[in-house]
């Protein structure tokens, strides 16, 4: 994953062929979403009670590639719904390029859907067109309640709940179990004491997990767009002098998820890496050359001023949206919120091994069993901040050419509170919002 959220090719995100469509503005319906939400179960029991049959056409966009997918639980969701009697139309964008197929012509349901599944670093600019309604009552509470806080983070704005993730954008760590064993891999500092560990620390998106596990924070929970990213003080300063001592260290390699499989099975023990920290789109590679070997895991511990600190990574999610233009609000509400249940995540799982977000559905035995996406499951919902939709321009080269100052030398332990705040000071520099 290189800097920006979205190059997505994050958790495969985000393949896919571009639909035309859509443009400049949409009614401002969220209101009515927002109640329709708390309505979902009732109205689908009274159209049940009374016989009542409303006649509603619903246009669903997703990725290419999900198109069975949504199709299966379109025919499920209808079952369940015997109230509405729908004719349903496809489209197909990739989430990553949602936004620009919405934002043409927001009111055009044929050309952007009346749900849409969209990457959330695209959900400010969705809010600020009216292009997506926002979800409340029974909607908005099981979001709150099925997903873990980072996740839920990722579909707010200004504390509300805009969109129902399923899906998350993350990252893990694989390792090879004939050198670690499953408590080895809690700790990075005991990993370094039995063999090479690799990880990319001049890419951003990787950089700022030693921070984050010590209380460093970008614009609060990842939301606040009046806030700031906190480097400030001993927490940062700690942490530096720590990455200090790991770059310092012969068995801690910096070297990118593809460079480090490379040298997964290298015969020359001094080249040879056992771990590296990386994403879904690596397991392919990695089940090659490890076999029955390969292990994944949730991010480890590591030192920081003598005290064992829990790494966060950056994480998003792919979500579900509705657009507030929909003449069928009350069913396109039900609809997304039944493509991001508990069910449709399980079946979704089992057709293209996503991951869930779904706390429920990430504990089960069946995604338990697959190793990387229950690694990445257990990040998403333990072991992660939000990364921000926002403010983030000033973060990437600053933390690019600060962990190379960190790999040269320039940095030291004797100056690390000095550099740190002069650090600080740059990702907030030119802050654009």
């Amino acid at each position: 994953m290189k800097k920006k959220f979205v190059s997505l090719m994050m958790v495969g995100a985000m393949t896919a062929a571009l639909v035309a469509g859509c443009g400049s503005t949409g009614g401002n319906t969220n209101s009515g979403a927002a109640n329709s939400g708390a309505a979902n179960s009732q109205a689908a029991n009274s159209g049940a009670s009374t016989g009542k049959v409303e006649e509603v056409s619903l246009t669903v966009m997703t990725p290419a590639e999900d198109d069975a997918w949504v199709r299966q639980e379109s025919a499920a969701f209808e079952k369940e719904h015997p109230e509405y009697k729908i004719t349903w139309n496809y489209l197909q964008t990739s989430e990553a390029d949602a936004k620009d197929v919405i934002l043409k012509d927001p009111t055009a349901i044929s050309q952007c859907g009346d749900v849409y599944m969209f990457a959330n670093d695209q959900l400010t600019s969705l809010v600020k067109a009216n292009a997506i309604a926002k979800l409340g009552g029974s909607t908005a509470d099981a979001v709150k309640a099925d997903n873990g806080a980072a996740m839920v983070a990722s579909v707010t704005y200004q504390d509300s709940i805009y969109a129902i993730p399923y899906t998350s954008n993350t990252w893990f760590m694989f390792y090879d179990k004939s050198v670690f064993s499953d408590s080895d891999v809690k700790s990075l500092d005991t990993m370094l004491s039995k063999g090479r560990v690799a990880m990319d620390i001049t890419n951003g998106w990787y950089f700022p997990a030693f921070y984050a596990g010590n209380g460093c924070t970008f614009y609060g929970d990842g939301t606040d767009e009046s806030g700031k990213i906190d480097f400030s003080g001993d927490k940062a300063a700690n942490v530096t002098k720590a990455i200090v001592g790991l770059v310092a260290n012969k068995n801690f390699v910096v070297a990118s998820p593809e460079d480090s499989i490379g040298q997964l099975t290298d015969s020359d023990a001094s080249k040879k890496i056992s771990a590296f920290m990386g994403g879904s789109w690596n397991t392919k590679d990695v089940k090659e050359k490890l076999g029955d070997n390969m292990g994944c895991a949730a991010l480890p511990t590591v030192k920081v001023d003598g005290k064992d600190v829990q790494m966060k990574a950056f994480a998003g999610s792919k979500a579900l949206g509705v657009n507030p233009n929909s003449k069928n609000q009350k069913a396109a509400v039900a609809l997304a919120a039944f493509l991001g249940s508990e069910k449709a995540q399980l079946d979704h799982f089992t057709m293209r091994q996503i991951p869930p977000t779904n706390t429920k559905v990430a504990s089960s035995a069946d995604v338990q069993k697959d190793l990387a996406c229950a690694a990445q499951a257990a990040v998403a919902s333990n072991t992660s901040i939000l990364q921000p939709a926002f403010g983030m321009d000033s973060w990437w080269d600053a933390a690019t050419n600060f962990a190379k100052a960190i790999i040269s030398g320039e940095v030291t332990e004797a100056n690390a509170a000095e550099k740190t705040a002069a650090f600080n000071e740059t990702i907030n520099s030119s802050i654009v919002k």
